[in-house]
């Protein structure tokens, strides 16, 4: 039997070796992917000029660099120094820092609003760093995530996770975390950001678009940009990644459009205010 704080310490480990590697494939696959919840992210806490803002799980800082622009002062914290790294060269004007989001190192009610952009996916005790979020900011502001709708509403993740379970060994020791899709529920949004206390609580649907060359694009964008599909990608063998490589070009055929590989996609956005 394993103790549940090693469960939580291998997955952690897992999560920062996975993005400590991932951050160049990461930014130039999934970033423009990522990006198109940031507007209803930012709305959603009334990000606006003067507004202390604290992005949690920045990774290369896509959201504070549209906070910054909205005029708020932002605060970005990741806990992968390649993700800090990159996010303090692509924005020199924000500040970054690494941190933890299950732990946050600043004092209560410091920040007037905190986001986070997909993060939670990769949190071994994701109701911690709701937690977290909630102590952070003052009475009266505003958190936001943003995480994936389910599979099938995913194009992207349907398609290389039937590949995967067809072609791949998904019986592979790797630490135990989360569900992936466990926030991919509405109810489970609303229920976890009462839990910690938030009120006015609502989710939102952000349909997105992801546009690629090919289906080698997409296979490359999980298994060198992800930690926790691209971690399952990894441990396969050879002949394996082979047939998941070739089952994901035969089905991405079917979105091909003007020589352009286009794979609709869905976010969703919780909010919560402190009361």
């Amino acid at each position: 039997m394993i103790n549940p704080s090693d469960r939580v310490n291998a997955f952690k480990e897992f999560e920062y070796e996975g993005w400590q590697k991932s951050v160049e494939k990461y930014h130039s696959s999934f970033g423009n992917l990522t990006k198109q919840t940031i507007g209803t992210l930012l709305d959603a806490v009334d990000a606006g000029a003067g507004k202390k803002l604290l992005d949690i799980a920045s990774g290369p800082g896509y959201v504070a660099a549209a906070a910054f622009q909205r005029g708020c002062s932002v605060t970005g914290v990741d806990f992968a120094e390649a993700m800090v790294a990159k996010a303090k060269e692509l924005h020199p004007q924000i500040e970054f820092q690494q941190g933890d989001a299950e732990s946050l190192a600043f004092p209560d009610s410091q920040f007037a609003a905190a986001v986070m952009n997909f993060g939670i996916l990769h949190l071994a005790q994701p109701e911690k760093a709701l937690s977290e979020a909630f102590r952070v900011i003052s009475s009266g502001g505003k958190y936001a995530f943003a995480v994936w709708e389910k599979a099938e509403h995913c194009a992207a993740f349907q398609i290389m996770l039937s590949a995967i379970e067809t072609y791949g060994d998904t019986q592979v020791a790797l630490p135990e975390g989360p569900p992936f899709f466990r926030f991919s529920d509405r109810d489970r949004c609303i229920d976890a950001l009462q839990t910690v206390g938030f009120k006015n609580v609502s989710v939102q649907t952000v349909p997105m678009l992801w546009e690629l060359a090919d289906g080698n694009e997409l296979f490359d964008a999980f298994y060198q940009g992800s930690a926790r599909t691209g971690g399952l990608l990894r441990v396969q063998d050879t002949k394996s990644l082979e047939n998941i490589r070739a089952a994901v070009n035969q089905t991405t055929l079917n979105y091909i459009t003007n020589h352009k590989l286009l794979l609709p996609m869905a976010a969703l956005v919780a909010s919560g205010e402190k009361p």
